[in-house]
């Protein structure tokens, strides 16, 4: 009996590690036109609502400018902390996410409402259609793009829309990516 028990033992005791790495994977990340709320522990002064700045960087009293995007909160809390042990021994800062208004895709073209929509968590295609009220009469369905970019390049990704509404092939009902723009000719 207490052979046929070991491997579960075992898997249990894995598991909780496992569950952790993928929560840590899951952390949102700050990107440009979030708003945080960055604290210091003990320094009452040191308290301010930032908005992180179209070059991901926010400013903060004695840290200066400081590079956040792209990293989650306790990655920025760390960042920010390094940059004021110039000037405050061990710190203990704490970056509290107040909005994701930069966490948002644009819809363009053919659609009732176009224009940014935001992304409290994961869109595809078309939940995020489904947000601009639908097509305009003249919308040509057969025609819909994603333009993602990637650095200084860009890339465009075919939407066959007939085939998502269809059911009868869903992979083009891309995940929408913080910035991706939805045309809609």
């Amino acid at each position: 009996m207490l052979r046929s028990l070991i491997p579960v033992l075992c898997t249990l005791a894995i598991l909780p590690g496992v569950s952790s790495a993928d929560e840590k994977d899951t952390d949102y990340k700050l990107k440009a036109g979030d708003n945080v709320v960055i604290s210091v522990w003990g320094e009452d002064k040191l308290k301010e609502e930032v908005r992180v700045l179209p070059d991901g960087s926010i400013t903060f009293p004695l840290a200066g400018k400081v590079e956040v995007q792209g990293l989650d909160s306790t990655g920025a809390a760390k960042k920010i902390a390094t940059e004021l042990v110039k000037y405050i021994p061990d710190p203990n800062v704490s970056v509290v996410i107040k909005s994701i208004e930069g966490n948002v895709v644009y819809v363009q073209g053919k659609v009732l409402k176009p224009g940014p929509v935001p992304m409290p968590g994961s869109l595809d295609v078309l939940q995020t259609l489904s947000n601009t009220g639908g097509f305009d009469k003249f919308a040509d369905k057969d025609e819909i793009k994603v333009i993602r970019r990637k650095g200084a390049t860009q890339q465009v990704l075919p939407v066959h829309y007939s085939d998502l509404i269809s059911g009868r092939d869903m992979s083009t009902n891309i995940q929408l990516q913080a910035g991706d723009t939805l045309v809609v000719p």
